[in-house]
């Protein structure tokens, strides 16, 4: 399907490609059946959770082999957005060759985190994270099922909004992404605090352990913080010579020049780099990168982009830094 026949770009740009790559072409959708289980001599499993939120359904099939616990074959089926398609089909992935005990760890968060192109960035605009809660929802389902435990046994979150099944973690994470400064923005990114409200602030129908008010004021106290840490560390940095840095000062210092001056250009072509190791010998701080996207496999990454990044960064920080791209 085509990103402009069902979005304006800019919206569309609040999506990862990987997000954008699974709604179009799921890589785990189908099913399995009883019959496959036999011919693996595995146990089936099948799990169904609805989000009452937002309408949509999940349905995951799991294949174990009962004598290591262990996934080997998952497929889903789902009733909703596309965000809900591609979610659903990296739980599968992520729950794919695992033991079901380890299965059961994988939360809303790994789930879109491992969607995103870039780790800094979000792979969904933050309204549609609800929709990794599903996934999150239903391994604990099926493993449930297949240890014969109650799904509470599995809930390590904090649940915060028990009708939208936002926890603490996603909650936190969606306030410091998107800058959020009010309950009611915490509301459209989440759907947390949308329906009964007792999570909003003391005073609803059910007393609640934790409210979006307190959190809220906790996390914007944090941000400012780590705001003002920031600036004082930066400060400092800008008055210190590349060479007389520390160790930890130099990988900032060069992480920093990176994301201003070649990240964006490269990004532009389609494709990224990320920085692998960095190490001083020798008279040279010689920083390993990899290509991704576009770059890797270009003709020009051991030529004039490798020589471009270089040049950039002795022009910025020092002339003895070397890029090796591996």
């Amino acid at each position: 399907m085509a990103k402009n026949n069902l979005l304006g770009g800019a919206l569309w740009d609040a999506y990862s490609n990987e997000v954008s790559r699974r709604m179009d072409n799921p890589t785990h959708l189908g099913v399995l059946t009883e019959e496959d289980a036999k011919a693996r001599g595995a146990r089936l499993i099948v799990a169904d959770y609805g989000a009452e939120a937002c309408g949509d359904a999940v349905r995951l099939y799991w294949l174990v082999d009962e004598k290591s616990d262990t996934i080997i074959d998952a497929k889903f089926k789902s009733f909703g957005c596309g965000t809900a398609i591609a979610s659903s089909d990296m739980m599968v992935e992520l729950c794919l060759g695992k033991r079901v005990q380890e299965a059961v760890k994988i939360t809303n968060l790994d789930v879109e985190r491992n969607l995103r192109d870039h780790p800094d960035v979000p792979a969904v605009p933050g309204q549609k994270m609800h929709c990794s809660v599903m996934a999150y929802d239903v391994i604990k389902q099926a493993a449930g099922q297949y240890l014969g435990k109650d799904v509470a046994d599995f809930e390590d979150e904090i649940i915060v909004c028990e009708c939208a099944r936002v926890s603490l973690g996603t909650i936190k994470e969606v306030i410091k992404l998107n800058d959020l400064k009010s309950v009611e923005e915490i509301t459209n990114y989440t759907k947390a605090g949308g329906f009964c409200k007792s999570c909003v602030r003391p005073g609803g129908h059910e007393a609640r352990e934790y409210y979006l008010v307190d959190i809220l004021k906790e996390v914007r106290a944090e941000m400012e913080e780590e705001k003002l840490k920031s600036q004082a560390q930066k400060s400092l940095e800008g008055s210190l010579a590349f060479s007389d840095m520390t160790m930890v000062q130099k990988v900032r210092a060069i992480d920093q020049a990176i994301d201003t001056h070649i990240r964006p250009m490269l990004m532009m072509d389609g494709g990224n780099l990320e920085i692998l190791d960095i190490k001083e010998g020798g008279g040279f701080v010689d920083v390993y990168i990899r290509y991704m996207g576009a770059c890797d496999g270009c003709a020009s990454a051991t030529t004039g982009t490798l020589f471009a990044i270089e040049g950039m960064l002795q022009d910025h920080l020092d002339e003895h830094i070397r890029v090796l791209p591996i």
